[in-house]
């Protein structure tokens, strides 16, 4: 491994996520372990460190480094849990969930980049990953409930039909509004009938497909 990737790893973790507030020290371990540069398209890995939205194809991003962190240190994800991610990408983001011990299954609708992601994770040496190609927020039905849910996409409003595929005591993280400010929101389900609600920071990103906000016409 280059030492300047090393530095710029261990730069984009002092400099970008640390001071963005990520202090849980298994979260900054498994971003200073796992090799982002190896899931970021080709054309960008020299990009891989920096505090930006890389483009995946379709629409889809790669979420700046502070936000994955964000995500990752809210959900606090405990070995043996079930977490079911919404927009594989890269896979990066489920390879960091798997490596803090989640038992992830990730939902991607574009085959093509499912297929990358899936490499993405073989190369890594991740199995704890199960990537399935569907449409997640209109066709998806998973068999079960699961311990986290996470959206890596945007959300207008958060659809009722997701909400219950968190088992009581669960999370599930969305980053949900209007462009160009939308609210991350930690929700976690409390019992069968009630919700807490915490909001963790401001961002924008790209909606998921059934997800954007209604149009607005004009006369």
């Amino acid at each position: 491994m280059s030492m300047n990737l090393e530095v710029a790893r261990s730069n984009m973790v002092e400099n970008q996520i640390r001071t963005w507030e990520v202090l849980d020290p298994r979260v900054l371990d498994v971003l200073s372990r796992l090799h982002r540069e190896d899931f970021v398209p080709p054309r960008y890995r020299d990009m891989a460190f920096v505090d930006v939205q890389l483009p995946l194809g379709h629409g889809e991003v790669m979420l700046k480094p502070v936000v994955e962190g964000r995500i990752l240190q809210a959900i606090m994800i405990e070995n043996g849990q079930r977490v079911l991610e919404i927009g594989t990408g890269s896979g990066f983001l489920a390879a960091c969930m798997a490596e803090l011990g989640g038992d992830v299954t990730s939902i991607e609708q574009h085959a093509d980049l499912a297929s990358n992601a899936r490499a993405n994770l073989d190369q890594a040496g991740l199995s704890r990953v199960r990537i399935e190609v569907a449409e997640a927020l209109m066709e998806y039905q998973p068999s079960s409930t699961f311990d986290c849910v996470v959206l890596t996409g945007a959300v207008f409003a958060l659809p009722e039909r997701v909400k219950s595929w968190v088992k009581p005591g669960g999370c599930l993280f969305a980053i949900c509004g209007e462009s160009p400010a939308m609210q991350a929101l930690l929700h976690t389900r409390v019992d069968d009938n009630h919700w807490q609600t915490e909001s963790l920071f401001e961002t924008d990103i790209p909606y998921l497909t059934h997800a954007s906000p209604p149009a607005h016409f004009t006369l």
